[in-house]
C-alpha cells in the first residue's frame, strides 16, 4: 500500500526574517520526500492596514536582529540583512498569487525573500515587483495591471482570516496535514528540521485506532 500524501501549508510573510529562515528546511523536506509531500505556501501578513510598520531604523527591531536573527542564520548557515526599508506585503503577496497563476509561483517566491533580505529592496514598491518578476519570465505590464484591479486581493485576505481561524497568530506556522486526516499538525516558528518530519510522520500515520472494550 502507497504512503499517504502528505500537504504542509505554510503561513508566511515576505517581511519576516523567520520565514525566510525557515526555507531551506522546507526545501530540504521536499527533497527528502519527494512527491509524497507537497509544501503549499499561504499569506498572512503580519502588518496589514491600518497596523504601523516598523521602524527599520528602529532600536527594537536592531535589538531583536542582533539577539535572535543574525545567531539564528549563523546556526543555520544563511546570509540575512537587516533591511533599511519595512514595507507592507500585500502587493508581494498579491504579486505571488499572480505568478501561481502564470505557473511561475515556484520562481518567483524565493526572489521576493532575497530582494527582501539580500538586497534590502522595497517589495511593496510596484516597480519593484515588476521588475522582479520579469526577471522570472512573467509579464511586468499583465501584473501592474493585476494589482491596479486588485485582482488577488481576496485571496491574500481570506489566506489570513483561515489562518486566524485555525489559531494561528504569528508565522511561520505550518499545518502538517495527511490528504484524508481530519485534523493536522501545526508547528510554529522557525524549527529545526527534526521537528518538522516529526510532524510529517505523525499525519502520515493518522489518529491511532481506538482501544477494544476491555
Amino acid at each position: 500500500m502507497a504512503e499517504q500524501p502528505v500537504r504542509v501549508d505554510v503561513w508566511s510573510d515576505y517581511v519576516c526574517p523567520f520565514c525566510f529562515l525557515v526555507e531551506p528546511t522546507l526545501e530540504q523536506l521536499r527533497k527528502d520526500y519527494g512527491e509524497s509531500v507537497q509544501v503549499h505556501w499561504r499569506a498572512f501578513e503580519l502588518r496589514p492596514e491600518p497596523v504601523p510598520t516598523l521602524d527599520p531604523a528602529g532600536e527594537k527591531l536592531r535589538s531583536t536582529w542582533q539577539r535572535v536573527v543574525y545567531p539564528m542564520a549563523e546556526e543555520r548557515e544563511m546570509t540575512i540583512r537587516l533591511p533599511p526599508v519595512q514595507p507592507r506585503s500585500r502587493k508581494a503577496f498579491e504579486a505571488a498569487q499572480f505568478a501561481r497563476e502564470a505557473g511561475k509561483f515556484d520562481a518567483f517566491h524565493p526572489v521576493l525573500f532575497r530582494a527582501f533580505f539580500l538586497e534590502g529592496r522595497d517589495i511593496g514598491e510596484l516597480a519593484v515587483l515588476r521588475e522582479l518578476a520579469a526577471s522570472v519570465g512573467l509579464d511586468g505590464e499583465a501584473l501592474g495591471r493585476a494589482l491596479a484591479e486588485g485582482r488577488y486581493t481576496e485571496r491574500v485576505v481570506r489566506d489570513r482570516e483561515q489562518a486566524l481561524a485555525a489559531g494561528v497568530t504569528g508565522v511561520p506556522a505550518m499545518l502538517v496535514l495527511a490528504s484524508e486526516a481530519t485534523q493536522g499538525v501545526m508547528v510554529s516558528g522557525t524549527q529545526p528540521y527534526e521537528v518538522l518530519q516529526e510532524a510529517l510522520e505523525h499525519a502520515r500515520r493518522g489518529p491511532l485506532p481506538p482501544k477494544p472494550p476491555a
